[in-house]
């Protein structure tokens, strides 16, 4: 079971800038979300180089490489730390996973999965084109559970208690994952998208290698639906996605290849489901 490492000193989310604003007489100050680089290392070799913000990398770092699937979860991984010392200039973005003895790793997708540069916050995994290549390697998710439309509206109505620096700055998005009781799995901010799903993600295989029965639910988002984000709700096993926003069409088209249902504009009682309405149970009736 992976470890997690100790947190790097002053690894803030947010800090505060000055700024001219139209209203103000001269410079005033505001927060901004923090953004810098993370190299993820396995086993001492670059993986991707992301942007993200500081914060629970170890479980970013697990969540990344388990999408990718160079990990089948949480227990192929022995321990995740920090490279460096305390006090070195960097310190904290850098960090590797330690494979566990016994544990599976996929070498050669480890090859195909390196990005050669820098992978911006609002970039998944690009310039994947067809959708068997996005779902190499996942099988679709059979049929149900049977989930309430109300419960998915409650997920996207809780998930704005889980974004403190979404509040201070408007620069983040979030992810939550609840499970079939209800129950918060775990819930992360990111300025990327799929960093936030990709905490909570390691946040779930965490809890599988220590030995928690969790039966994933809903994957409630902040922001659009990309495909990238349907692909790791996929091969982590949760049947539901819902987002605030809209979908694309290729997040659809992967939704349902893989038996992902997938809610879209999910607003105030209301959503649009554009993949696997089936598996809703209660949909014609307002979701609040």
């Amino acid at each position: 079971m992976a470890q997690q490492p100790a947190k790097p000193p002053s690894r803030r989310k947010a800090v505060r800038l000055p700024v001219v604003k139209s209203a103000a007489a001269g410079a005033v100050e505001d927060l901004v979300a923090v953004e810098e680089p993370l190299e993820i290392r396995l086993a001492g070799e670059t993986v991707a180089v992301i942007m993200r913000t500081p914060g629970d990398d170890h479980l970013l770092a697990l969540g990344y490489l388990f999408g990718e699937g160079i990990l089948s979860g949480g227990q192929d991984a022995s321990a995740i730390a920090h490279c460096g010392r305390l006090g070195d200039p960097g310190y904290g973005n850098v960090i590797d996973v330690a494979p566990a003895a016994g544990g599976q790793v996929d070498w050669e997708r480890l090859e195909a999965s390196r990005r050669g540069g820098v992978t911006s916050s609002a970039c998944g995994v690009c310039g994947r084109g067809a959708v068997e290549d996005l779902l190499a390697g996942i099988a679709p998710l059979p049929a149900g559970p049977a989930i309430t439309a109300a419960s998915v509206g409650r997920a996207m109505e809780r998930l704005g208690q889980h974004q403190p620096t979404f509040d201070a700055t408007g620069g983040t998005h979030a992810a939550a994952l609840w499970d079939t009781e209800g129950a918060l799995v775990a819930a992360h901010e990111d300025v990327g998208r799929h960093n936030a799903v990709d905490k909570v993600v390691g946040a779930l295989l965490l809890a599988r290698a220590a030995g928690a029965t969790v039966t994933p639910a809903v994957l409630a988002m902040s922001g659009r639906g990309g495909f990238e984000i349907v692909q790791k709700a996929a091969r982590a096993g949760v049947p539901v996605v819902a987002c605030v926003s809209a979908p694309t069409t290729l997040a659809v088209e992967v939704a349902q290849a893989a038996g992902v249902t997938l809610c879209a504009f999910v607003r105030r009682g209301r959503m649009n489901v554009y993949a696997h309405a089936e598996r809703l149970v209660g949909l014609g009736a307002s979701t609040t």
